[in-house]
């Protein structure tokens, strides 16, 4: 079954997603945009399209 959005909005700062798995998404109106996995792993991408990386854990 796949992972199904439990919430989502929009304001003026941009867009943003979260579905069940745990894993949410942001996209922000200055063209970047960040996603978390819910389980270690994170992306950042700047305005012009660099992406920063995150492989750390999310459980302690």
């Amino acid at each position: 079954m796949p992972d199904q959005i439990t919430s989502h909005g929009q304001n003026s700062r941009g867009y943003h997603y979260s579905n069940s798995n745990g894993s949410y998404y942001y996209q922000n109106t200055n063209g970047s945009s960040y996603y978390n996995s819910g389980s270690g792993y994170s992306q950042y991408t700047s305005p012009s399209g660099n992406a920063s990386q995150s492989y750390g854990s999310s459980k302690k």
